[in-house]
C-alpha cells in the first residue's frame, strides 16, 4: 500500500525504513529484552545509542572537534531564552530579522540582554534577505543571530555570512532547526548553531545543539542548570533524563542518511526537488510564490493560488490524492510544501501532476 505524501512542516515525515526498524525493535532492542521507551538512560544500552547517533552526526555534518553536540529539550522556541541566557552575559545580542521565527527569537532574548536589530526584512514583506553588506552590527555584540530558513516565509540563507569579512567578531549563532542536514555547513563561519529535531533529524523532543568549545562556562547566574551549555556538555546530555526515544529515533535518521550517500546526496536531491516544484509554480498562472528566487526556501515552498476561493478544494482534492498537510500558515495563508529530507523526489513529482491537473480543471 502507498502511503500518502506528507508535506507537513514539523513534526515532518521521517524515512520509512527508519519507522519500520523502529517497529521491528519497539518490543526488544537488539535482543536486550526492553524497548528503548524503558531502557534506563544511564544504561549501557541506551549510552551505545547516544554515543552512535552523536558519532554519526558529527561525521555526517562534518562537525570540528572543538564543538560540543549536545542532545536537549524545549525546541528552537525555548533555546530563543537559552541562548541569551548562555551567551548574552546580559549585554548585547544583534539580530537579523528575516521572517516569523527570527522575529520570535529577538523578541524573546529582550527579556534578557540588549538587543539590537541590525537588518531587518519586514518592509519587503519578509520576500528577500537583506544583503550582510547592508547590516548595522555593533563592534561590541556579544553575538549575532539568524535564522538560516524561515520556515513559514519561505526564504533561506544559501550561504552563511561571514562575519569577520563584515569587520564583526562576535560568533554567529544560527537556528539552523528546518535546514540542518539538509546541506554543509561552514563550521568556521558558527559559534553555535540550534534546532529542534521534528523537520530533518527526528521527532518532536529533541533539540540539537551546537556549540564551539571557547562559548561555555558563560551562562547567566539565573539560568537553570539543565539549560547551561557548560553543565550539559560537561555530563555528555545526561545532567537531566535527556529524550531518549528521540535520541533513538533520531539516530536511526542519521544512519539512513548515511546510508544515502551523507549530506552532499542529499543536498543534491533536495536542490532537484526544490527545483521541480518552482518550476510548476513560475510556470503557473494559478499559482504563485513571492519569494526572490536569489533566496527561495529548498525546505519550505509557499504559494499561493490566484482564486482564494478555490483553497479548500485545493486542499481537499489534494488530501484524496494523498497529499497531505499543505495549508500554509495562519500568519500568511496559502499553501506550504515542505520538502525536507525524507520526502522523496517521487512525492514532489505527485504534487506537481496534482497541482497541473487542478490547474487545467479549471482553466
Amino acid at each position: 500500500m502507498q502511503r500518502p505524501y506528507n508535506f507537513s512542516a514539523g513534526p515532518a515525515a521521517l524515512p520509512q525504513e527508519v519507522l519500520q526498524q523502529a517497529a521491528q525493535e519497539m518490543l526488544d532492542w537488539h535482543g536486550s529484552g526492553l524497548s528503548v521507551m524503558e531502557m534506563s538512560h544511564r544504561s549501557k544500552e541506551f549510552m551505545s545509542i547516544i554515543e552512535q547517533a552523536q558519532a554519526d552526526l558529527r561525521d555526517l555534518l562534518a562537525i570540528p572537534q572543538a564543538f560540543h553536540i549536545l542532545f536537549m529539550q524545549g525546541g528552537g522556541i525555548a533555546e530563543n531564552a537559552i541562548a541569551p541566557l548562555n551567551l548574552s552575559r546580559g549585554d548585547k545580542a544583534d539580530f537579523i530579522v528575516t521572517g516569523s521565527w527570527s522575529n520570535k527569537s529577538q523578541k524573546e532574548a529582550r527579556k534578557y540582554c540588549d538587543v539590537h536589530i541590525a537588518a531587518n526584512g519586514d518592509a519587503a514583506g519578509f520576500t528577500a534577505l537583506p544583503h550582510p553588506s547592508h547590516w548595522d552590527l555593533r563592534a561590541d555584540t556579544r553575538y549575532v543571530h539568524l535564522c538560516s530558513n524561515e520556515t513559514i516565509h519561505g526564504l533561506e540563507f544559501h550561504e552563511l555570512p561571514d562575519l569577520k569579512a563584515l569587520g564583526c567578531n562576535a560568533p554567529l549563532v544560527v537556528d539552523f532547526s528546518s535546514q540542518v542536514a539538509s546541506r554543509p555547513i561552514d563550521w568556521s563561519r558558527v559559534g553555535m548553531a540550534f534546532g529542534g529535531a521534528q523537520k530533518n533529524l527526528g521527532p518532536a523532543g529533541l533539540t540539537l545543539v551546537v556549540v564551539r568549545e571557547d562559548l561555555l562556562g558563560q551562562a547567566m547566574p539565573h539560568c537553570p542548570s539543565a539549560f547551561d551549555y557548560r553543565v550539559v556538555a560537561d555530563n555528555q546530555s545526561m545532567y537531566n533524563t535527556p529524550p531518549t526515544y528521540a535520541i533513538y529515533i533520531a539516530g536511526l535518521v542519521f544512519q539512513w542518511l548515511k546510508r544515502q550517500g551523507g549530506i552532499s546526496a542529499m543536498q543534491a536531491r533536495n536542490i532537484a526537488k526544490a527545483e521541480l516544484l518552482y518550476q510548476a509554480i513560475d510556470s503557473s498562472q494559478l499559482y504563485s510564490n513571492q519569494v526572490d528566487k536569489s533566496c527561495r526556501s529548498r525546505m519550505n515552498v509557499p504559494f499561493f493560488l490566484s482564486d482564494e476561493a478555490l483553497n479548500q478544494p485545493f486542499l481537499d482534492q489534494a488530501k484524496a490524492a494523498g497529499l497531505l498537510q499543505l495549508k500554509g500558515h495562519k500568519s500568511v495563508g496559502g499553501m506550504r510544501a515542505s520538502l525536507y529530507n525524507a520526502m522523496p523526489i517521487e512525492g514532489v513529482q505527485a504534487l506537481v501532476s496534482f497541482m497541473q491537473e487542478f490547474e487545467r480543471t479549471r482553466a
